[in-house]
Parts: structure tokens; C-alpha cells; sequence
């Protein structure tokens, strides 16, 4: 999945992660593998801008970057209502 290579990569270089993102499993809860608070702001401001999105202020949580699968859901859902797909 691009989507969750795109935010591996972001992770390895802001996550302070205890191992390269490619060895965490998608539902792996992060903050066991070393993201703290700090990574966290690091981390969401790397996807926002990668994406080209503002994560909504009610997703500004904990749960919300627990995993990749976490973080994934959350972008997928955003790029989705702001760029929703063609209708048939």
C-alpha cells in the first residue's frame, strides 16, 4: 500500500521509533516503539504536508497515531472528503 509506505517513511525520519518502521506491523501500538508526544506534532505536520490536508481537530488524538493502520484510517477518511471519488 502506498499510503502506509508513505507514512512508514515519514515515521522513520520523525518518529523516534526504536526500529525502522518497515519492521513495525500496521496495528503495532507506536508509543511502545519509542513515539512520544514531540514525535507526534513532528509526525502530523510530515503527513499534512504530504498529503496536502489538515488532520480535523476532533482526530488531534492519542488513538489516532497509536498505529499506522490508526494513522492510515484518519488520512484515507480526510483525502476522501476532500477529494471523494468519482460517482459511476
Amino acid at each position: 500500500m502506498k499510503l502506509d509506505a508513505d507514512i512508514r517513511a515519514i515515521l522513520d525520519l520523525h518518529g523516534k521509533l526504536s526500529r525502522p518502521a518497515a519492521q513495525v506491523d500496521r496495528t503495532v501500538d507506536l508509543f511502545s516503539t519509542g513515539l512520544d508526544s514531540q514525535a507526534v506534532v513532528n509526525v502530523m505536520l510530515a503527513i499534512e504536508e504530504r498529503f496536502d490536508f489538515e488532520f480535523p481537530e476532533d482526530k488531534l488524538n492519542r488513538e489516532t497515531f497509536a498505529s499506522i493502520e490508526a494513522i492510515a484510517s484518519v488520512v484515507q477518511a480526510s483525502l476522501q472528503s476532500v477529494w471523494p471519488s468519482p460517482k459511476p
